[in-house]
């Protein structure tokens, strides 16, 4: 069952590639944007404390 479920997965993935591609486009903006503003706020925070 979970080999049929991850080879069904992987066929989804592959045929529609467009889609597959702007979600991990998507996850990865989101994710470096996260980072951005956590590493601004950081900075921000150490330069008036300071």
């Amino acid at each position: 069952m979970f080999k049929e479920s991850i080879k069904m997965s992987w066929n989804n993935i592959v045929s529609n590639k467009m889609r597959s591609f702007l979600t991990v486009l998507g996850v990865l903006i989101g994710v470096a944007a996260i980072i951005a503003l956590i590493t601004i706020v950081e900075g921000v925070t150490g330069s008036i404390t300071s």
